[in-house]
């Protein structure tokens, strides 16, 4: 058992990492990440007054990849930096920047980050120096919170415009007119948090820069980009996709960092003939309340939305009975209104908040303070992304031990990586896959590219023919074909309908009615998500506070609830459909091409917050959401050589495993969330008439990952062979192939089926 937690606030970092291996599950690896001493270089050819305010606050020195970041910019070059947090990657386009509005006062600069937060991060820091340097540069950020007159200004003047892609996109881009004096000097272009532009959301940026290029191109300007990043597999390739530009690679890190401790902690088994765990989520929120008991600054994350909203509501609960107020522990996530968003982060730096539960909203590069210690319950779903979660814990050079605990959840790649450590330290980060290819989004920026400059005959756009879709345009008097160029020629405004984060651009704004007299807007969601988390009886969780869906409105895009006092939560399900329209490649009984994918959410589970006991069901009645997509495909017509034989509804023990596993499983290989793929094993495919698996990509025309899937081909399927027959369990359990009635045949089968597969 785990010894007794001090509650005097005394105990170190290094004692609660102690304290955490004694707890009774299973400590899986426990890494130590020793301390880095610092790799300087001297200063590159910058303005002498940009090195003494620098030194006036105490950065004397640059660190060695800071001072090939200047020199590479100075000399006009794109590149790409790629170094873990809090390694000061942020001065590596500040100086050039400077530099050049300093020797040159007509110099323009944009900074792009994905979120509000992180611009209005770098704008407090920006101004800090160039008030230091008593420098005529003017900056600020222009995003949906901007006031008019401020806005005007910075059209006008702004030296250094700190924007994000939606506002490139609705706000800057169709108005360029407005813009000429940033667009006719523009020098350089900085893309902050490069690593966060993957699947739609990278698609669409680099096809927001292509529009941004050939505006620039009209007014005569070549901006340099900057790009930076957290640790990817290919950081070159994915900044050249974004940009179309050739690339330079800076990653040798030269920051210092504090002794680091690593732990994977697996969750003691309660039940061992069926290989259930303690929850992951009860281990978490132990931990982290024994964290702030002893006055240790932590931030958990979690995967959802509705898991960051039970950590909270448990880690408060569990807090109460401690005496420690609520409002030390706040859950931060996206959903969440921007002035809510904006109370936490101040919290977080001022240290009135002592802990903070989490998605991936806070896994970028936000000032949150000095935090001591990570929590992660579950495994995030990409290498890169676990170090970047890790990484917000210990992130002053001089803050001494910090530490994380990654919490193993009964999932497959949680589990997976319990019983295979060596797997995660040693393998190397995810690719980050766009396809600006995509139809479904290419053509939406068409649309505005051509309402903002109209196409010749003949160009390119994004460096590919875009010719037919030109054409197309024009048949449905979308365009006007007039003397070899296109023309944008309906009323509308084509960049207000196109949505970056998903192919479609639809968000449910969730309405309180408690009292019906003065409704509230308390949150969005956005419509890939909604359909098993908010329909009508669905218990909502906001800021610790459970609310009941009453009503969901469709066409207005509305969701109204009702703040409820209940002691369960509901668990939304949904079955999918796939149907093969064209084959793209094949290899074998191996290929991916295109196909129909429909989704019908079915029925939801109630689930007791205390025990996460079954306590009822009902059925959820909303229309079934279709999209053509990409899928990768194995048929196992030799492998299962019995399904002929079977009738319709019959069990085949091991494909039905093999989906389980595999959707723990294929994550793990591509940089994307569970929910950004949907594993499906058909019996008998109407198309292929045998049995097939299919994965498919939960994305409107593909993002690639079905195609990425075929190129790692059977590589997958040992995997797979590796994580079931490394589990401990003796006759298959939720960690590997998934929670179902085990006879015992169902491991054996699935390991069999994998050997045949592998050949």
């Amino acid at each position: 058992m785990a010894k007794s937690v001090f509650t005097d606030g005394k105990m170190s970092v290094a004692d609660f990492i102690k304290w955490v291996e004694s707890m009774p599950g299973e400590t899986a690896a426990h890494k130590v990440l020793p301390a880095r001493a610092a790799v300087f270089s001297g200063w590159p050819p910058v303005d002498p007054g940009i090195i003494r305010s620098l030194a006036s606050r105490g950065i004397e020195k640059l660190y060695s990849h800071q001072a090939l970041a200047v020199e590479t910019a100075l000399n006009r070059k794109d590149f790409v930096i790629v170094t873990p947090t809090a390694s000061g990657k942020t001065l590596c386009y500040n100086i050039p920047v400077l530099d050049a509005a300093i020797k040159s006062p007509n110099s323009r600069a944009i900074y792009l980050f994905p979120t509000k937060a992180l611009s209005q991060d770098q704008l407090s820091e920006l101004h800090g120096l160039i008030e230091e340097m008593r420098l005529d540069v003017r900056t600020h950020t222009y995003d949906g919170d901007t006031p008019g007159d401020v806005r005007t200004k910075i059209r006008k003047s702004g030296h250094i415009v700190i924007t994000n892609p939606d506002m490139l996109h609705t706000g800057i881009l169709p108005h360029h007119t407005k813009w000429k004096d940033l667009f006719e000097n523009l020098r350089y272009v900085v893309i902050d948090e490069l690593h966060t532009y993957k699947g739609i959301y990278g698609s669409h940026l680099a096809l927001i820069i292509s529009r941004l290029l050939r505006i620039c191109e009209f007014y005569g300007s070549r901006p340099s980009f900057i790009c930076c990043s957290a640790t990817i597999a290919n950081p070159r390739e994915l900044a050249s996709k974004l940009t179309r530009r050739e690339m330079e690679l800076i990653s040798e890190n030269g920051a210092p960092s504090g002794e680091r401790h690593i732990i994977f902690y697996n969750p003691p088994v309660v039940n061992w003939q069926l290989g259930i765990r303690r929850s992951s989520l009860f281990e978490s929120a132990r931990i982290a309340v024994a964290a702030v008991r002893n006055g240790i600054r932590t931030i958990v994350f979690s995967r959802s939305r509705i898991n960051v909203e039970l950590l909270l509501k448990y880690i408060q609960d569990a807090a109460a009975r401690y005496r420690i107020p609520a409002e030390r522990i706040a859950g931060y996530r996206g959903g969440y209104l921007p002035n809510e968003r904006r109370a936490i982060e101040r919290g977080l730096r001022d240290g009135d908040i002592h802990c903070v539960v989490s998605t991936n909203a806070l896994e970028l590069g936000i000032d949150i303070g000095s935090l001591e210690l990570a929590v992660l319950h579950g495994y995030p779903g990409s290498v890169a992304s676990a170090w970047q979660q890790m990484g917000r814990a210990g992130r002053r050079a001089d803050g001494g031990v910090s530490a994380a605990v990654m919490v193993a959840s009964s999932l497959a790649s949680d589990q997976f990586l319990a019983m295979n450590p060596s797997y995660f330290f040693g393998a190397s980060p995810e690719h980050a896959r766009i396809n600006p290819s995509n139809p479904y989004i290419q053509i939406g920026h068409i649309k505005c590219s051509s309402f903002e400059l109209p196409f010749y005959e003949g160009e390119k756009f994004g460096g590919e023919d875009v010719s037919e879709a030109l054409d197309f345009l024009a048949r449905n008097d979308v365009l006007h074909n007039t003397e070899g160029r296109y023309f944008w020629q309906e009323d509308s405004y084509p960049a207000a309908s196109l949505s970056l984060r998903s192919a479609t651009s639809e968000n449910f704004v969730i309405h309180d009615i408690t009292d019906a007299s003065n409704p509230v807007v308390i949150g969005q969601m956005d419509r890939k998500t909604a359909p098993t988390l908010i329909f009508p009886q669905a218990i909502y969780f906001h800021a610790g506070e459970a609310y009941q869906v009453e009503e969901l409105d469709h066409e207005e895009m509305r969701c109204y609830v009702k703040k409820v006092n209940v002691d369960y939560y509901t668990d939304g399900d949904a079955s999918a459909r796939i149907e093969v329209l064209d084959e793209m490649e094949r290899a074998g009984n191996l290929g991916w091409g295109e196909v129909l994918l429909a989704v019908r959410p079915t029925i939801y589970k109630k689930i007791k917050l205390l025990t996460h006991e079954n306590v009822g069901y009902g059925n959820i009645h909303i229309p079934e959401e279709q999209m053509h997509t990409t899928a990768f495909w194995i048929n196992l017509e030799k492998e299962l050589p019995e399904a002929a034989s079977l009738g319709e509804g019959e069990k085949i023990e091991s494909l039905h495993a093999l989906v389980n596993l595999m959707k723990g499983v294929a994550p793990l290989f591509l940089m994307c969330d569970r929910g950004d793929i949907i594993v499906k094993g058909h019996e008998r495919d109407p198309h292929f008439r045998v049995p097939t698996l299919f994965v498919a990509d939960n994305v409107p025309g593909g993002i690639g990952l079905a195609e990425e899937l075929f190129e790692l081909g059977r590589g997958l399927f040992r995997s797979c062979l590796d994580a079931v027959s490394n589990c401990k369990c003796a006759f298959g359990c939720p960690a590997c192939i998934g929670a179902t009635v085990y006879d015992g045949g169902e491991k054996r089968a699935v390991i069999a089926l994998l050997r045949r597969i592998i050949g």
